[in-house]
């Protein structure tokens, strides 16, 4: 049928412009978005046939140090990670990517509104500096106004004294999970899931300097401002943000 051909046509462009990332959702609203009045349970089964999948997941681990001398925040964010405006609710976290040098570290914040990385750096140790340049960013970027909620695991790279006195400094509130409980930090999480299944893990990097530009260019380039977001009615970061400052 000319038309199915038609449709399954513009659905590998689809997916080949989300990397091979999207599923029926994603790239049904995708083509919505360019126009086309179609359906899910179409563009699903056309992908079904012509075997267009989104790339698959694998296990990790952890990169959270809990044992350490410092003190820790209550959990004030409490799981609300619906936030009716940016700038009021940050999030960090810190993960790994392997290379053939050796582990590569990644530091984040992320703005919970509009699911944007707002602030990011990259080393081959797991330090606390390594949070502090990622906070540092966001605060660069932002210019966030007191009262502006900051929320991370309790791992010594946002308890120590460095980094809890870039909160104070800036008037940022500070909330931490409940110990063991990876649920109470779940957007980072989810963000960094998605890192390692639609990038890292589909590639195998000689160099940390391979493994930076690469992540580099996924974060700042296709996912603030490409990649849409289930949570965000299926907008990217970048033009969920447009749009609230237009309306």
């Amino acid at each position: 049928m000319r038309a199915n051909e038609q449709l399954l046509e513009q659905i590998r462009e689809a997916h080949q412009r989300s990397r091979g990332t999207y599923g029926s959702p994603r790239i049904t609203h995708e083509l919505r978005a360019r126009g086309h009045r179609v359906g899910e349970n179409r563009v699903a089964g056309l992908m079904r046939t012509a075997q267009i999948r989104a790339k698959s997941a694998r296990k990790w681990r952890a990169t959270t140090q809990s044992k350490h001398r410092w003190p820790v925040a209550e959990n004030t964010l409490d799981r609300a990670f619906n936030v009716a405006q940016p700038n009021r609710v940050w999030a960090g976290d810190i993960s790994y990517v392997w290379t053939a040098q050796g582990w590569l570290y990644l530091a984040v914040v992320l703005d919970l509104y509009s699911r944007a990385v707002i602030g990011w750096a990259m080393g081959e140790r797991l330090t606390a500096d390594l949070a502090t340049q990622a906070l540092t960013m966001a605060l660069w970027r932002r210019k966030p106004h007191r009262g502006l909620l900051h929320h991370s695991d309790r791992g010594v790279q946002y308890a120590a004294g460095d980094y809890q006195r870039l909160l104070a400094t800036h008037g940022i509130d500070c909330s931490m999970s409940r110990k063991g409980n990876c649920w109470d930090n779940a957007v980072v999480e989810s963000f960094f899931h998605t890192l390692k299944v639609e990038l890292v893990h589909q590639r195998r990097y000689l160099t940390r300097d391979e493994a930076r530009q690469d992540i580099f260019e996924w974060i700042e380039v296709f996912y603030n401002r490409q990649r849409r977001h289930s949570t965000l009615g299926y907008r990217s970061p970048a033009e969920f943000e447009t749009m609230d400052q237009v309306a």
